[in-house]
This record gives C-alpha cells, structure tokens and sequence, in this order.
C-alpha cells in the first residue's frame, strides 16, 4: 500500500495485527458521515472491509461490525467523520415519563453494561496510533499552520465562523439538544498506576425527552466515575463516553477519533472550505475512470480535486477560480501535501494543474471533459442570490460545453435549490438531472445533483439558436 495520509504500508498492517497469542474479538464500530452520504459510506465500508453497514435511524451515522485484526482498516476509510466502539444500543428504549426515573435508570444502566470488549478496543486503538505517530515521526508539537498569512488565531476564528464549512449534520433537528465541550487535545493510552480521565459526551434528539443532554451527562457520568473509579476531566480526559440518544435509539460507545478526519488534507482554509469526507461522497457518485479529466470550474481551496487526486489517481484533476487568492491556496495545499509525504520517503506526485480563469469563459476544448464536480456559491458567505441567477445559466451553458456529449457527468453541490432549478430547465436539454442527495452542510439544507451530459450537440439546441439569434439582432442594433 503507498504511504500515504490515511494509509499505511505493508509493514505497519501487519505490526498492527494481533499477534497469534492476542484474542481477536468481534464488536461493533459506529461513524458519524455527512448527512445525506450515509448509503455512500456504506457501500465503501461494504468494499473496502467487506462487511455490512447497518444505517442509524438518526442521519448521519452508520454502523457495522468488524474483528480487531480489521481495526487499522476502520481508519483507512475516506467517508467518515468520526469514530467510536459501541459498548451497547438499544432500538427500542422505554424512557420512564418522570425526569427522575429515567435519570436514576440511566445512573443504573453504567453498572450493567458490558464494557470489556469495548475498552480492549480502546486500548488496542491507543496502541495503533502510537505505533503510527512513532513511525511518522508525529510527536512533534502540533502548531496551527499558517493560513496565508494569519496566525493560529485567525485560523480558528475563520473555521468557527463560517456555516458552510463546519460539520452540523443535527443542529437543525427538532429537539436537538447536545452537551459537549471544547474539543481537547486526548492522550494516548495511560500508564499503568495512572488513574484513567474521562469525560462523557451525551448528543439528544427528539422532543419526547423529559430530560436534557447535560442532565443525561452528568448522571450517566456520575456513575460510571462510580463504576470504575475514574477521574472525570472534560479538558484532559484518556477516555470519550459517548451517549447518543436519537427518540427511543441509544447508543454507548467510546470514541476511538481525537479529531474529525474531514480535515484532512487541507492546510490553508478559505471562507467555505469543504468538509474532505462531502467532497469524497460526491467524488463516488460520479465514479472517476481511468484517464477521466476531471474539472472543478470554482475550485476555492481545493479540497475537492485534492480528495480526488489522492483516491482516485488514475484521472486528471483541472482546478480552478476566479480568485487569485482561492487559487493561491488550492496550489498551497498541493504542495503541503505533497511536501508532507516526501518528508516521509514518498515521492508520488498529484495529477492535480491550477489555474486562474473566468468560469463562464473556460480556457478548455468544447467536448473535452468527463466530469465536473463543484462547489457552486450559495449566495451566503460567496456571492449573492442576486447575482446567482445570471450565474447559474452561464456556468451550466460554459460547463455542457466542455462536457463530452452523450457520457459527460457533472456533480453540483448548492444550497440555492430554486435558482439552480430553474437555471438548469433553460439549458435546452443539455442536461438531465440523474439523482440529488440532500446533505446538510454546517446546518443548511443543501442538494448535491448529479447530471448527465445529454447527445446534444452544443450550440445547435433550441435554446442555443435563440440565444445566438437574439446576440446578432443585439450587435445589430448596437451598430445600427
């Protein structure tokens, strides 16, 4: 296997293989996913693990069981946000009417749960990322990087502030009440003698609760401090107790992430960054071939080709923008990546050009692209709904003309449903609308279509004769 972010090689695989006198055990692995990709994720999970995923009833999450000696594997995958071990779930589970019994039940439940093979996991998992950080060289101090020239800070204050790139897929549910504090910096496994700092996480769905999530908290907690005589830290903490409650589901696990891996990859940020885990969900829905050149006409930082390139690498990866900066920092982060793994021996590099352009006026052959996939601007943060409607039918007239006719695909992420759809019903038939995935994209309802390039040849529709017809009456009249 190459050595790459999120992979690992021949000889890690198998010194993170349990030894012939360790137990394999069988357990249960949930993930959180973007909402709207949670059947994406599961068929990945189907080919790379080959197990089965059962989809949550709360969006969002799947879950699917795994031995110990797949574990590595877990990690290795391109559509998961975070992960964590379930300790129990429940489908059906009776919450009592008053506030008190179900605290008091929930208090009982920490000591009757079988909680061996999830902190056997656990462990095993430490053991996993220590063996990895001490092979990459990764205990170093991890500082912010440098964001095109703003310091560590600003980094932060930009990623928090900005809706359509942070991970919300449940703050917009009914009900939804979650307890969870800072994110800290989690040790590795503690050593022997060393009492274990936990903290628990409660995450609330629903309206039908008497109780709310730091309620659920706190009480769980307080009794699973009791049970194994823990050190409750919500900074500092070894151990993540996660309990989910989505109406009558529950879920306990530990979490076996410190961090989303949607973050991977990207080194400088823009002001819509997407999440890595989206941008591979919408990769898979077009499925990139061999040779394929793939397009991102309004690329920002990036993240899209960058994703593209490091899992699909046998296509071409085109990206480009209209703005200098957003192209100066999509061929940043090429190059941070591709500096971070020579740094660690490896000398591949992407299939990735960027270039500055005007998207309704692309520098490209007409007819001489497979895919285009995208990130169009919601009209939010990026450009305005005014403005979205002149450019909605330019950019989809400019991108079915480069498209190959009869197999070309395009994948569009927006959250203007209304100006997108009617800019695409005057295209003139250059494209059919194939499937749309509805995700949510930091707590806005968003439609990811996939289209497909029609026969059509371009500039000989309906369409395409008016709009040259009614051009020559304008430049008559204007030399008239």
């Amino acid at each position: 296997q190459c050595d790459m972010t999120g992979c690992y090689s021949s000889n890690e695989i198998n010194s993170f293989s349990p030894t012939a006198d360790s137990a394999c055990i069988t357990v249960t692995i949930g993930a959180t996913v973007p909402t709207g990709f949670e059947h994406t994720a599961a068929e990945e999970v189907k080919e790379k693990i080959c197990v089965d995923a059962k989809i949550s009833k709360e969006r969002g999450r799947i879950y699917f069981p795994i031995t110990t000696d797949k574990l590595f594997q877990v990690h290795r995958l391109r559509s998961v946000d975070n992960l964590f071990v379930v300790v129990e779930e429940y489908d059906h589970y009776q919450f009592k009417d008053s506030k008190e019994e179900t605290l008091a039940e929930l208090q009982q439940l920490a000591s009757k749960l079988p909680w061996k093979n999830a902190l056997d996991v656990w462990k095993l998992n430490c053991t996993l990322k220590k063996k990895k950080s001490h092979r990459r060289g990764a205990n170093k101090s991890k500082a912010k990087p440098d964001v095109d020239g703003q310091d560590a800070a600003e980094v932060e204050n930009e990623q928090e502030g900005v809706p359509e790139a942070l991970s919300a897929d449940t703050s917009n549910c009914d009900g939804i009440d979650q307890a969870k504090t800072s994110t800290p910096d989690q040790e590795d496994q503690p050593p022997e003698g060393k009492v274990t700092k936990f903290r628990v996480t409660c995450s609330r769905a629903g309206d039908k609760h008497s109780f709310s999530s730091n309620e659920a908290a706190r009480d769980f907690g307080g009794a699973v401090q009791e049970h194994f005589q823990w050190k409750a830290d919500m900074t500092k903490f070894d151990i993540e107790v996660l309990l989910n409650i989505h109406n009558e589901e529950v879920v306990i696990g530990i979490a076996l992430t410190e961090e989303s891996l949607h973050r991977r990859n990207i080194s400088h940020f823009g002001p819509t960054t997407l999440r890595s885990t989206l941008c591979y969900g919408m990769l898979r829905l077009c499925k990139p071939q061999p040779s394929d050149i793939i397009l991102d006409p309004m690329c920002g930082t990036g993240t899209i080709p960058l994703e593209g390139a490091i899992e699909f690498r046998n296509a071409f990866y085109i990206a480009g923008d209209n703005n200098d900066m957003a192209v100066n920092r999509t061929a940043n982060n090429v190059f941070h990546f591709q500096k971070q793994q020579a740094d660690k021996g490896s000398s591949f590099g992407l299939p990735i050009d960027t270039v500055r352009w005007d998207l309704c006026s692309l520098p490209m052959r007409t007819s001489s692209v497979d895919i285009i996939i995208t990130d169009m601007p919601f009209g939010k943060r990026m450009g305005s709904r005014k403005k979205n409607w002149d450019l909605y039918p330019s950019c989809l007239r400019e991108m079915a003309r480069v498209a190959r006719p009869g197999s070309g695909k395009a994948v569009l992420l927006t959250q203007d449903k209304k100006c997108f759809t009617k800019a695409l019903s005057r295209m003139g038939g250059l494209w059919t609308k194939m499937h749309t995935v509805w995700v949510n994209v930091g707590g806005l309802h968003a439609g990811v279509f996939l289209l497909k390039r029609t026969a059509a040849m371009f500039g000989q529709t309906p369409e395409d004769l008016y709009v040259g017809t009614l051009f020559m009456y304008l430049k008559q009249k204007r030399n008239t």
